[in-house]
C-alpha cells in the first residue's frame, strides 16, 4: 500500500514480512553490508539498528550503498507516490523519468518547474535524499539494467540507449550501483529474461515491464480498443500497439500480455536514446505504477463500491502517450459519443497525419497523430461540427504549437487546470479529464460526466452531479479510480422493442462518451 508517512516500525514490519506490496515504494539500506534491497528481498532480515530506509534508490546511492544482487531493487515497479503527490518533487520525478535531464540538463528541468537549478537541487536533496543529477543517474542505471538483462543489444548500444554520454561513464556507473560489470550483470539474468532476448525480432527491443497485481488488463485493452484510431493504433484482446512521434524520430511500440500474464513492451525506434522515455510513457499509459491493493482497499470500505471492486479488482486509469494529442482528443470527444469522436479523430489523422514505415518495416505502414501546427493550419478543412468548436480546437493546437500554452506531465495540477480553462472552448470536464490522463492524478472526479452519473445510478449512488460530487469526496484521494469504476458500471442498454434487431450493448461499447453532458 502507499504510505508516504510510514514510520520506521511500519517499514521494518513490511521488510520482516517480505511484503511485495511495498516494492518500489522505498528501499532498505543495511549498514553492515553496504547494500540496499527492495522490501521483499528474500535475504535474512537485518537488525533494526543496521537499517536505514530511503525513499529512492538514488538516495541510497548517494549515501554510499550499492544494489542487492539477489533482489535487484531496480527491477521493482515504480513508486505510485509520484502520481499521488503533486508537489515539486513528484513533478520532478515524472520529468526525470521522461528524460528531461538527458535532453535539457538540470537547468531545463529547473526551468520547467519554475525554480533555479541551485534551489531545485537543495529542494530534491532535502525531500528525496538526492539531487536531480543523482536521480537521473539512478534512472539511467535502472534503464541500463533493464536492457542488459532483457535484450542482447551490444554493450555500447545499451550505454547510449540508457542516456549515458560515454561507455566509460556507463561502465563506472553500473559497477558502482550494482557491484558488477555490465557483462557480469547480463550473465546473471533470469531464464525468462534470456528467453525474451533470444526470441526478440531483429531490429526490435522486447522488454518485460513489472506491475503490481491485481491488474485489470482486460479493461485497459477494451478501453483502448473502443478509441483506437486506424493507422495510428491497433488493439487486440491482449495487445495494444501504436505509432508515436518521439524526440529522435518516429517510433512504434506494442504492449502485450503473454500466456503467463507477463507484460511485454516491444519497440522499434529511430534512435535508441528514446527508449527510456518510451518506457516511461508506456508505464503511464497503462498505469503500471499504481498500487491496486491500496486503491481497492480504500474504495471497498464504502458499501456501494464493494461489489464494483470485487467485480473488477485492480482497475487502472488509462494515461496519455502524448499530452498535446490528449488535449485534442478530449476537446473533439466532449459532448459526443465515443464512436463519433473516433470517426472525427480518424479522419483528422488520415488527412493531416504523417505516414511512416513501409510494408517491409516490422509493424508496417502507420500514421503519426498530426502535429499541433498541422491541426492549427488545416484543422478547419477536416473537422466538422459547430464553427465555435472547430475554432476552439484549432486555437488550442496553435497555442500548443507556439508555446503560449504549455501542457506537460510535469505541470502543477491546479496551474494546468487554470491555463486550460482560460482557453476558449475548454470547460471543467475537459480540463479535469486531461489532468487525470496526462498527470496521472489519482484524485480527479467528473461530476458532470453522463457515463459516470449513469454508472453511479446503477450502483445505488446519487446520479445528479451535485450530490454525486459531494458523495465522491469521501473516496479521496482515489476519485479517479472511482470514476473508472463508475464508467465500467454503466448499466447494459435494455433492448428497445421486440421489432429491434440490434442487441443490447455491453458497458465496454456503450454509446455515450465519458464527456457527454
Amino acid at each position: 500500500m502507499s504510505f508516504p508517512g510510514m514510520t520506521f516500525d511500519e517499514r521494518y514490519r513490511a521488510i520482516d514480512a517480505r511484503d511485495t506490496r511495498f516494492d518500489g515504494q522505498f528501499v532498505t539500506a543495511v549498514r553492515s553490508t553496504g547494500i540496499y534491497c527492495r522490501p521483499s528481498c528474500p535475504a535474512r532480515t537485518p537488525k533494526p539498528e543496521n537499517v536505514t530506509f530511503f525513499p529512492t534508490s538514488a538516495a541510497a546511492h548517494e549515501a554510499g550503498y550499492r544494489a542487492c544482487k539477489r533482489c535487484l531493487p531496480e527491477a521493482a515497479p515504480g513508486s505510485p507516490e509520484w502520481n499521488l503527490r503533486g508537489d515539486v518533487a513528484a513533478r520532478a520525478m515524472r520529468l526525470i523519468a521522461d528524460g528531461v535531464v538527458e535532453r535539457e540538463g538540470v537547468p531545463g528541468l529547473a526551468a520547467r518547474l519554475g525554480y533555479s537549478s541551485r534551489h531545485l537541487t537543495r529542494l530534491l536533496a532535502g525531500e528525496l535524499g538526492a539531487g536531480p543529477l543523482a536521480l537521473a543517474r539512478a534512472h539511467r542505471a535502472h534503464t541500463a539494467r533493464m536492457l542488459l538483462v532483457g535484450t542482447d543489444l551490444p554493450i555500447a548500444d545499451v550505454a547510449f540507449s540508457a542516456g549515458f554520454a560515454s561507455v566509460r561513464q556507463f561502465n563506472d556507473t553500473v559497477r558502482e550501483v550494482f557491484g558488477l560489470a555490465p557483462g557480469e550483470l547480463r550473465a546473471r539474468r533470469h531464464g525468462r529474461d534470456a528467453l525474451a532476448a533470444a526470441t526478440a525480432v531483429p531490429g526490435e527491443i522486447d522488454l518485460l515491464l513489472p506491475y503490481r497485481t491485481p491488474f485489470d488488463a482486460e479493461g485497459l485493452f477494451a478501453w483502448m480498443r473502443a478509441r483506437a484510431l486506424p493507422g495510428v493504433e491497433e488493439v487486440g484482446a491482449r495487445r495494444f500497439s501504436r505509432h508515436l512521434r518521439l524526440d529522435g524520430g518516429p517510433g512504434w511500440f506494442e504492449l502485450s500480455l503473454d500466456d503467463a500474464d507477463r507484460l511485454h513492451l516491444r519497440a522499434r525506434l529511430a534512435q535508441l536514446g528514446d527508449l527510456a522515455p518510451l518506457v516511461a510513457r508506456a508505464r503511464r499509459l497503462f498505469d503500471l505504477d499504481a498500487d491496486p491493493l491500496a486503491v481497492d482497499a480504500a474504495l471497498s470500505e464504502h458499501e456501494p463500491l464493494a461489489p464494483l471492486v470485487a467485480r473488477v479488482p485492480g482497475i487502472r486509469v488509462p494515461g496519455a502517450a502524448d499530452p498535446h494529442e490528449m488535449l485534442i482528443r478530449a476537446m473533439i470527444g466532449q459532448q459526443i459519443t465515443v464512436a463519433a469522436a473516433r470517426t472525427a479523430l480518424t479522419l483528422l489523422a488520415q488527412e493531416l497525419g504523417e505516414r511512416v514505415g513501409s510494408a517491409d518495416d516490422g509493424p508496417g505502414e502507420g500514421i503519426l497523430f498530426p502535429t499541433m501546427a498541422a491541426i492549427a493550419e488545416r484543422g478547419h478543412e477536416v473537422l466538422r461540427g459547430p464553427a465555435a468548436r472547430i475554432r476552439a480546437v484549432t486555437g488550442a493546437a496553435a497555442a500548443l504549437a507556439d508555446g503560449s500554452l504549455r501542457l506537460t506531465l510535469g505541470d502543477d495540477g491546479q496551474a494546468q487546470r487554470a491555463a486550460l480553462l482560460a482557453m476558449p472552448g475548454i470547460g471543467p470536464w475537459t480540463a479535469d479529464y486531461v489532468r487525470m490522463r496526462v498527470l496521472g492524478d489519482p484524485d480527479v472526479f467528473l461530476p458532470g460526466d453522463v457515463a459516470a452519473r449513469a454508472g453511479a445510478g446503477g450502483a445505488g449512488l446519487p446520479s445528479e452531479a451535485g450530490p454525486l460530487d459531494a458523495w465522491a469526496a469521501r473516496t479521496a484521494p482515489w476519485r479517479s479510480y472511482l470514476t473508472a469504476h463508475l464508467w465500467r458500471a454503466v448499466p447494459v442498454k435494455a433492448a428497445k422493442t421486440p421489432k429491434a434487431t440490434k442487441t443490447a450493448q455491453t458497458p465496454k461499447t456503450i454509446s455515450i462518451t465519458e464527456g457527454s453532458k
